[in-house]
């Protein structure tokens, strides 16, 4: 059923090369695969690049949480900023992780830069703590955010059972994990069909809100930036709420070994996705705050629902529907992408063998797909998940202002590297220096969630000293790690 992914044995560049831990080249490199051998396929276009990107960046944030941001910035024109200052920045790292992309044509995103620019330690602790807890818990967290919305049209005038939700919750992970396993072909096709239903849905809020502008609803404008000022406190978790809203922009560089012509799809992809969903947040935004005042807005549990209710009667009922595919859109292309991060860290040797496998018929990683279904089960039936994201969004955006760094120290080491798309040195240096600040600020308004996320990542050290580096393991543990 499974073969071994094939490895052509040249390197794209001598950057590749001499590494430890059997650093490969990409597949991408020119040369066929040897005989016998499967690959992963190249299906993956510029229109389903960007479906990956949108149905994956816009999930249930948008429809649910903008809160958040108003909560922790104080005012409705604050908020405002935030969202189009997390827009610009998020397509600033999008467009240092398209240079990455065409430069180094290796699937595994975050995993894979880290792994060329720093080494085999710090990639290691990131794809650690991407398969432990990071993926397995934020996919629980948005496959909730389903469960809840689909039930919900079942449940009108009461509350909806909290078991019933998850074990809904837990036919839609198994179904995204079956989907993801059987066809890569069919699990783009239909992120293409929900990223399409995405796009009506915040249509949806935006025309009326629009409508609601031509007819002067512009009270809850007025003073816009009247309330509580935005604290020091504040400000980076405003920052956090509204990046994890972006979040996704990063996942076509999980895929780059099957996108067809990355050096044009990818930035190509990537730009035009980005646009699209910072035009959409903001508008979408403006829209809530045409109907809904700062104070309303706060105590909602659903804003999207809050405003469909308030202009559109019954139809208001077709919003939790477009909400569930949102986040169904979500779910299938996080997995979609991360188990190419797991597929990859095992063919460099830092996970088990057998999750660098391919099934020999659909051409799909399947073991790097099902090896998130118990750990996500787990997650959904365990304690709290939203503390524990809390827990390791720090984690998620130290690494990743820690690729774009590498970004730069690769300007440096290797400056001869082919660079089809290249960025301005500014972009990857604010993006960076941002980052990193928000992890600091975050460690001073929140120690104590932030110092346990630090605690589990560093968890990541010992365990590379004892899977990876330590050579005179019992035969029974090489057995277990499939070597």
């Amino acid at each position: 059923m499974f073969r071994k992914a094939a490895v052509t044995t040249v390197s794209n560049g001598s950057y590749l090369q001499g590494q430890a831990n059997g650093r490969l080249p990409s597949m991408d490199s020119g040369q066929p695969a040897r005989e016998g051998k499967v690959v992963l396929k190249k299906k993956v276009t510029l229109l389903r690049g960007i479906s990956i990107i949108i149905g994956t960046v816009i999930g249930a944030g948008i429809f649910i949480s903008p809160k958040g941001i108003l909560k922790n910035t104080g005012s409705v024109g604050m908020s405002l900023i935030v969202w189009t200052a997390c827009g610009i920045l998020s397509l600033f790292g999008a467009l240092c992780y398209a240079e990455l992309g065409t430069c180094i044509k290796k699937s595994g995103g975050h995993y894979t830069y880290i792994l060329e620019a720093f080494g085999p330690l710090p990639a290691f602790v990131r794809v650690w703590v991407e398969l432990l807890i990071i993926r397995p818990a934020a996919t629980a967290v948005i496959s909730l955010a389903f469960g809840r919305y689909i039930l919900e049209p079942f449940f009108m005038q009461c509350e909806i059972p909290e078991l019933a939700i998850k074990l809904i919750t837990a036919v839609g992970i198994t179904l995204v994990m079956v989907l993801n396993s059987m066809s890569v072909s069919w699990s783009a096709r239909i992120q293409i069909f929900l990223t399409f239903c995405k796009l009506v849905a915040i249509l949806i809020i935006i025309v009326p809100g629009v409508i609601q502008l031509i007819k002067g609803e512009t009270q809850h404008f007025k003073n816009a930036f009247a309330g509580n000022d935005a604290s020091v406190m504040g400000l980076p978790l405003a920052f956090y709420s509204g990046m994890y809203a972006y979040s996704g922009w990063f996942y076509l560089n999980f895929v780059t070994e099957e996108v067809e012509n990355p050096e044009k799809n990818i930035p190509l992809a990537i730009c035009i996705s980005m646009i699209i969903v910072t035009v959409g947040y903001v508008l979408t935004n403006v829209a809530y705050f045409t109907t809904i005042s700062a104070g309303e807005l706060l105590l909602s549990k659903a804003v999207a629902v809050t405003f469909a209710e308030r202009l559109m009667g019954n139809f208001s009922l077709a919003v939790p529907v477009f909400v569930a595919l949102s986040c169904f859109g979500s779910m299938n292309g996080g997995i979609f992408a991360v188990s190419r991060m797991f597929f990859v860290a095992s063919r460099e040797g830092h996970l088990p063998e057998i999750l660098s496998m391919i099934h020999v018929r659909k051409h799909t990683p399947l073991p790097a797909v099902i090896v998130l279904h118990p750990l996500t089960m787990i997650m959904l039936f365990s304690g709290d998940l939203y503390s524990l994201l809390n827990f390791l969004s720090f984690a998620r955006w130290l690494f990743i202002g820690l690729v774009v760094a590498g970004l730069i120290y690769l300007r440096y080491k290797h400056p001869d590297m082919p660079r089809p798309f290249k960025v301005p040195l500014f972009i990857p240096a604010l993006f960076s220096f941002t980052c990193l600040f928000m992890v600091a600020l975050s460690l001073y308004s929140d120690p104590v969630n932030t110092g346990i996320g630090f605690a589990i990542t560093l968890t990541g050290v010992p365990a590379y000293y004892l899977f990876i580096v330590w050579d005179k393991k019992p035969k029974w543990f090489r057995k277990l790690l499939g070597k």
